[in-house]
C-alpha cells in the first residue's frame, strides 16, 4: 500500500513537472510569435513615418521657396521705390542749387548797382556840401550879415512878433474874464456860502460816536497815529477827534461810507482790540451788515407801499435810498410818501393804483446811483428800470415827473402831482447840498480816472483829496509827478474855493503765516 501511494505521488510530481515543462515551451512559443508581429508591425510604422516626413520634408520646402521669392518680390519693390524717392529728391535738391545759385548772382549785380549808387550819392553830398557853402558865400556878402549875426536877426524878429501876439491874447483873456467876472463870482459867493451853512452840513454829512472814556481816543489814535490813519484810508471817512469829551465825529459827505465807518467805530469800542489787522476784520463785518439793512429797508418799502414783483437789484436801490437826501429830505419816505399819495388819488380817479403805486415809489429810483455814476437822476431811474423789465407806463412816469418829457399816462400825471405835493409840504426840505456833494464827488472822480489808482476820498469838507495808489504801478518818484499832475486837473476842471490839498499814500505789505 505505502509503495503504491509513493508510486501515485511520484505520478503526480512527474505529470506536474511534465506540465509546466509544457507550459512553459508553450508560453515561449507564444511570446516569441507576439514579439515577431510587433516587429513587423513597428517596421510598418516606421516605413510610413519616413514617408511621411518626406512628404513633409518636400512640402516645406517649396512654401519656403514660396516665401523666399516672395520676400524677394517686396524687397526689389521697396528698393526701387527708394531709388525713385532718392532721384527725386536729388533733382529738388540739384534745382534749389541752380535757384540759390541765380538769387547769388542777382545779389550780387545789386550789391554792385548799390555800390554805384552810394558811390554817386557820395559824390552829390560833396557837390550840395560845396553849393551851400558857395550859397552861404553869396548869402552873407549880399546881406552884410555872417551866418551867426543871421540867426540872431531872425531870432530877434520872432520874439517881437511873439510878444505881440502874447499881449493880444492876454488882452483878449482879460476881456473875457471881465465879460464872466459877474457869473463867476455869483458861483463862487454861491459855493461859499454853502460851505459857510454849519448847521445845514452838519447834520448831513457828520455822525457822532460816544466812547465810554476820553482814554479811548488814544488806543482809537494809535502809536503814532497808524490806527487811525488805516481807519480812514479803509473807510473813506475823515475822524474829528478833539478836545469834544467821549465823542468822536465821523465826517462824510457819502452817507453809507459814513454809516460803515460809525458801526466799524461801535464794533472797535466793544471788542476792545484796536489794531489795523483788526480794523480790516470789523470793517468788512460791518458792510455786510449795512448791506443786509439795505436789503431789509427795501423790502419793508415794498410791503409797506404794497408793490410786489420787483427786481432784487432795484430792492437794494430802494434800501440805499434810506441814506440819501434831497433838500434834506429823506428819499425813501418822500418815495413812500408818493406812493400813498399816487394810490389815493389813483382811487379818487378810478385809474390803475396799483401801477400809480409802484411808480410812486420807483420815480427816484435813480437817486442811489446818482452818487456813483454820472447823469441825472432821471435818466438814471430809467436806464436801470428799463434793464429791469419795468413797463412803458412806469419808464414814462419816472422819465416825466420833472418835466422832462410829455407825460403819456395817467400814473405819470398822478406821479408829478405827488411828488410836488410832497416836496412842498412845510418842512419836508431845506437848503440844497446836492451841488456841494457833487463837487466831492467830482474831485474823487478825477483822481480815480489816473492809472495806478486805487481809491480816493475826498476829506475835510472838501479841502483835501486823499488818494491811495497801487504801490506795483506808482514808484515814490512819479508820486510827485501824479499829484502835480492831479492838482493840474483839478484846476482846470473844477470851480472851488480856497485851496485843495492833493494827498497820495502808497503803501506796500507783506504778510506771513505762522503754524
Amino acid at each position: 500500500m505505502p509503495q503504491t501511494v509513493i508510486g501515485i505521488i511520484i505520478g503526480i510530481v512527474v505529470g506536474l513537472a511534465v506540465g509546466i515543462a509544457v507550459g512553459i515551451i508553450l508560453r515561449k512559443r507564444k511570446a516569441e510569435s507576439t514579439i515577431g508581429s510587433a516587429e513587423k508591425e513597428a517596421k510598418k510604422i516606421l516605413s510610413e513615418a519616413l514617408a511621411n516626413a518626406e512628404t513633409k520634408k518636400k512640402e516645406a520646402i517649396i512654401e519656403a521657396k514660396d516665401e523666399i521669392h516672395k520676400q524677394r518680390s517686396e524687397t526689389e519693390k521697396e528698393l526701387r521705390e527708394r531709388r525713385s524717392e532718392v532721384q527725386r529728391l536729388e533733382k529738388r535738391i540739384t534745382q534749389k542749387e541752380e535757384n540759390l545759385d541765380k538769387k547769388t548772382d542777382n545779389l550780387e549785380k545789386k550789391e554792385a548797382i548799390l555800390e554805384q549808387k552810394v558811390k554817386a550819392a557820395d559824390e552829390k553830398m560833396v557837390e550840395v556840401e560845396s553849393l551851400k557853402k558857395s550859397q552861404l558865400d553869396i548869402l552873407e556878402r549880399i546881406s552884410g550879415y555872417t551866418q551867426e549875426q543871421a540867426k540872431e536877426y531872425i531870432i530877434s524878429q520872432l520874439d517881437d512878433k511873439l510878444d505881440h501876439e502874447k499881449a493880444v491874447k492876454i488882452k483878449e483873456y482879460e476881456q473875457k474874464t471881465r465879460d464872466e467876472a459877474d457869473t463867476l463870482a455869483r458861483e463862487i459867493i454861491t459855493t461859499a456860502i454853502q460851505r459857510c451853512a454849519a448847521d445845514h452840513a452838519s447834520e448831513a454829512t457828520v455822525s457822532t460816536v460816544a466812547l465810554p472814556s476820553d482814554e479811548m481816543k488814544g488806543r482809537i489814535i494809535g502809536r503814532e497815529g497808524r490806527n487811525v490813519r488805516t481807519l480812514e484810508m479803509i473807510t473813506g471817512v475823515s475822524l474829528i477827534i478833539d478836545d469834544t469829551p467821549e465823542v468822536i465825529t465821523i465826517s462824510s459827505f457819502d452817507p453809507v461810507r459814513r454809516e460803515v465807518a460809525r458801526i466799524t467805530l461801535e464794533k472797535l469800542i466793544q471788542d476792545g482790540r484796536i489794531h489795523p489787522a483788526r480794523i480790516e476784520e470789523l470793517y468788512e463785518k460791518a458792510k455786510r451788515e449795512v448791506e443786509q439793512t439795505i436789503k431789509q429797508t427795501g423790502e419793508r418799502a415794498l410791503i409797506d407801499a404794497g408793490v410786489n414783483n420787483v427786481n432784487p437789484e432795484i430792492v437794494k436801490l430802494l434800501g440805499k435810498l434810506k441814506y440819501r437826501t434831497s433838500y434834506g429830505q429823506n428819499v425813501l419816505n418822500h418815495s413812500l410818501e408818493v406812493s400813498y399819495l399816487c394810490g389815493l388819488m389813483a382811487s379818487e380817479l378810478g385809474a390803475d393804483v396799483k401801477s400809480a403805486k409802484r411808480a410812486g415809489l420807483l420815480h427816484d429810483i435813480g437817486k442811489a446811483l446818482d452818487h456813483e455814476m454820472e447823469g441825472t437822476h432821471v435818466s438814471l431811474g430809467v436806464e436801470f428800470a428799463r434793464r429791469y423789465k419795468e413797463n412803458d407806463i412806469i419808464l414814462n412816469a419816472i422819465e416825466a415827473h420833472h418835466g422832462n418829457v410829455e407825460p403819456k399816462s395817467t400814473v405819470a400825471v398822478l406821479v408829478q402831482a405827488a411828488d410836488a405835493i410832497s416836496a412842498a409840504r412845510p418842512g419836508a426840505r431845506r437848503e440844497d447840498l446836492q451841488n456841494y456833494i457833487k463837487r466831492l464827488e467830482a474831485l474823487e472822480n478825477i483822481a480815480t480816472g489816473f492809472d495806478g489808482v486805487e481809491h480816493s476820498f475826498a476829506i475835510q469838507a472838501g479841502r483835501e483829496v486823499r488818494i491811495i495808489v497801487k504801490p506795483e504801478k506808482v514808484s515814490d518818484d512819479k508820486m510827485v509827478i501824479m499829484a502835480k499832475e492831479i492838482a493840474e486837473k483839478i484846476e482846470n476842471t473844477m470851480e472851488y474855493p480856497g485851496e485843495i490839498k492833493v494827498n497820495l499814500i502808497r503803501e506796500t505789505r507783506a504778510f506771513g503765516i505762522a503754524k
